[in-house]
């Protein structure tokens, strides 16, 4: 099939990806524009997440200042090379992460950084709302780590909703930035001021 070079250009100018792998995308789908961002972005994000593991020791730190100056946000996003931390991908990702950080306040950056002690506490509370219950262990089990998994949704970034597409989380939108821009990308930290706040 015969793809027009102005196809490709749009694909290349939405996604972000090679010209190459551009129309082959479109080959693929016929010349179907929206089926071939569909190919490439599935293509993308298996790509992406063989690429976590990588080193990310350049990046960027951002900040975001909101409601007049009542809070403020710094960001720090690592990426593997100082190239990509230029590109208007990278800080349109920063912006957005800290954005998110404002609007939202997460406590975390990831599950694995919430302290033992946090998800004790937590799992107790859970335990003590179902004790009255007369549900098996092994049910209450489920439950306590299914509010656990709600718990996360509030307090880790990584697992947020994001505030700009709600159907979609803000891990999900680092893990699109990587199939987009090709290196493993990864929030190192995050602090979120309020005025009249202390932590």
């Amino acid at each position: 099939m015969d793809i027009p070079a102005s196809l490709v250009k749009a694909l290349r100018d939405r996604t972000g990806a090679g010209m190459m792998e551009c129309k082959a995308a479109l080959v693929e789908a016929k010349g179907d524009i929206e089926e071939a961002n569909t190919i490439l972005r599935k293509r993308g994000l298996a790509q992406a997440a063989k690429k976590v593991g990588r080193s990310t020791s350049e990046g960027l730190i951002g900040s975001y200042i909101h409601m007049g100056g009542k809070i403020g946000v710094l960001v720090e996003i690592n990426c593997e090379s100082d190239f990509v931390a230029r590109t208007d991908d990278f800080q349109n990702l920063l912006r957005e992460v800290a954005l998110q950080v404002a609007a939202a306040s997460p406590q975390y950056v990831r599950r694995e950084d919430v302290p033992a002690d946090v998800l004790d506490r937590e799992r107790s509370i859970y335990r003590a709302q179902m004790e009255s219950s007369g549900k098996p262990p092994q049910v209450i089990e489920k439950i306590v780590e299914g509010k656990l998994g709600a718990f996360y949704e509030q307090v880790c970034l990584v697992d947020q909703a994001s505030i700009r597409d709600p159907k979609s989380t803000v891990g999900a939108l680092i893990q699109a930035a990587i199939a987009k821009l090709g290196e493993n990308i990864s929030v190192a930290r995050f602090v979120r001021f309020k005025v009249g706040e202390s932590n």
